[in-house]
């Protein structure tokens, strides 16, 4: 991302209204684990993705927004006041899981109602609002069916408008498409993006599914380990690792060791060429991924992958000699 969008995308969001602030937030578990000196600040509107893998934190943190844990230290403040005393129920937060948590012997309209009768909302306003967001998430009609008549992104669709109804301030979505199949998963995500936009609602979404954070996010955080190693826009991210793990965490990476540092370079910026290159290797495979060629190749000690199109992988042959151009790259120290 050059220096001038950068630029406009922080002015921007110094601009917008501040909807989460973590503050020096830890939560420690008996056995040590957990997360320490959380601090972050989410914009009105964004959606804001904790990645990682398993056990780095995350899901952690989006339950001590949501009320479900309390925290060791520090604070959390929505809308500028402090959440940290309140239980879930009286949080103006709204959490999906990954288990759509329906109740199967309620059909949809009463699994829908449920959070409104206790707030005591007429039931002339209940009835329009389910109405309005069973259209907003594409499941109109399904009032008098059960969850078990549904499918799991139906259920998803019908857990996350459950949420929506109680008009929260703050989206928690923990790993919400992660039991549902990949087209179904996709389809969810472009979803989700199109309720957020047209409701400008803040979410806060956690997967440990690079490609979903990517996909999703106006802006990342990469974890490791209860600590955050990158927050930054998916470009940012994919373009400008702050550290190795995230270079090995965000999409494909070759670590190409040299004397003095650990270049990073994708796939895609590692470019074959006729003349002399940065450096040579021999061409261990070559396949055909549609539109474009995966080939990889040995250079050294290292296993190289690189992407090239169908013109020129068709003539690429497996055990030729190919020379290599070093594109656009990351560099780290050895010792990183």
């Amino acid at each position: 991302m050059s220096n001038a969008n950068t630029d406009s995308v922080i002015i921007a969001q110094d601009n917008r209204k501040v909807k989460l602030e973590i503050k020096d937030m830890t939560k420690r578990y008996d056995n040590g684990d957990g997360v320490e000196h959380i601090n972050l600040k989410v914009y009105e509107g964004e959606i804001v993705t904790f990645l990682g893998p398993s056990g780095c934190g995350k899901s952690t943190i989006l339950r001590t927004i949501g009320g479900f844990m309390d925290v060791t230290s520090g604070d959390i403040l929505i809308d500028d006041k402090s959440i940290v005393g309140l239980p879930p129920e009286n949080r103006p937060t709204a959490m999906v899981f990954q288990s759509y948590n329906l109740w199967p012997h309620m059909t949809i309209y009463e699994n829908l109602a449920f959070g409104l009768k206790l707030r005591k909302i007429p039931k002339k306003t209940i009835d329009a609002d389910i109405k309005k967001m069973l259209a907003l998430v594409s499941m109109s009609g399904c009032e008098k069916k059960y969850p078990g008549q549904l499918s799991g992104g139906q259920q998803q669709r019908i857990a996350i408008a459950r949420s929506l109804l109680l008009k929260p301030s703050l989206l928690l979505l923990d790993e919400p498409f992660s039991a549902l199949d990949a087209k179904i998963r996709q389809q969810m995500r472009e979803e989700l993006k199109r309720i957020q936009s047209e409701l400008g609602i803040t979410v806060i979404f956690v997967t440990h599914d690079q490609e979903e954070a990517m996909a999703i996010s106006h802006r990342i955080v990469v974890m490791n380990k209860g600590k955050f190693d990158q927050v930054g826009t998916p470009d940012e991210i994919y373009d400008q690792p702050a550290t190795l793990h995230v270079a090995s965490f965000i999409g494909e990476m070759n670590f190409i060791k040299n004397d003095q540092c650990t270049l990073a370079v994708r796939p895609e910026d590692l470019v074959v060429t006729k003349e002399a290159g940065d450096m040579t290797g021999i061409i261990s495979t070559v396949m055909l991924m549609g539109h474009y060629v995966l080939m990889t190749a040995k250079v050294g000690d290292d296993i190289v992958k690189c992407y090239v199109n169908r013109e020129l992988g068709d003539h690429l042959r497996e055990g030729e000699k190919v020379n290599l151009k070093v594109g656009k790259h990351t560099q780290f120290p050895l010792s990183a």
